[in-house]
């Protein structure tokens, strides 16, 4: 499956943002997708999940209460929407499918299929 993140840019503090994750090539319905993010000179970590049906997500503690994960099968595609920006998550966001598919997973290398990343920044 191939995937294509989108719907970056920049936004003062406070802002919102909407990113996306468009997929091709594969079974949709048959993947979680897992967002991860890489700030400068930082390791890149796991932030959201959501499970191949929609029924499960899980949010990292730091955006908790700001930032929704949610799927649409029917359009291939996974959306983030982000709200109460702060400059921490100033970062290149990915998107990602797990080689077994079903289910999301914290650890990266879980993680066969990437998307290119799409830059947010936020300015304090």
């Amino acid at each position: 499956v191939q995937l294509q993140a989108s719907g970056g840019g920049s936004v003062q503090a406070g802002g919102s943002l909407a990113l996306s994750c468009a997929a091709s090539g594969g079974t949709f319905s048959s993947y979680a997708i897992g967002w991860f993010r890489q700030a400068p000179g930082k390791e890149r970590e796991f932030v959201l999940g959501i499970s191949k049906s929609g029924g499960s997500t899980y949010y990292t503690d730091s955006v908790k209460g700001r930032f929704t994960i949610s799927r649409d099968n029917a359009k291939d595609t996974v959306y983030l929407q982000m709200n109460s920006l702060k400059p921490d998550d100033t970062a290149v966001y990915y998107c990602a499918a797990p080689g077994g598919g079903s289910y999301y997973y914290r650890e990266r290398r879980m993680y066969e299929y990437w998307g290119q990343g799409t830059q947010v920044t936020v300015s304090s």
